[in-house]
């Protein structure tokens, strides 16, 4: 499920999915507070509709309420998106991909970023060995 989880999923669905991933679980009108310039209830309803028949999404009665919660872990997904990303802008290349990530955020690493950088490259690296 994760390959269709960069492959199924349009822009809005992805800010829905990105809205019950940062909620843990959500009612449409906590979505439609939660994404930018968001379409209509309904269409947010219906949307989310359509991601928990592709499976992205379960849904839960409580009371009269409906809330959404993901069936895919985040942790899952977001590795699923780290890979795709690798693939389409840095040809497979972690180093690349962590260098435009660097530079790209200078300002807001702080030493204690840096050096837990070089812990988990030190770690990776005693794993491989």
């Amino acid at each position: 499920m994760s390959r269709r989880l960069h492959d199924g999923l349009s822009k809005r669905e992805r800010q829905i999915m990105e809205a019950v991933y940062r909620k843990k679980h959500a009612s449409v009108a906590e979505v439609l507070e939660s994404i930018p310039a968001p379409p209509s209830y309904s269409a947010v309803r219906a949307t989310m509709n359509i991601l928990a028949n592709k499976g992205f999404l379960s849904i839960k009665k409580e009371g009269k309420k409906y809330f959404y919660l993901p069936t895919i872990p985040q942790k899952k997904a977001q590795k699923s998106a780290v890979k795709k990303m690798l693939q389409t802008y840095f040809d497979d290349s972690v180093t690349d991909a962590v260098a435009a990530l660097i530079k790209t955020d200078k300002k807001q690493l702080s030493e204690e970023d840096y050096n837990e950088l070089i812990q988990l490259i030190e770690e990776a690296r005693k794993k491989e060995t």
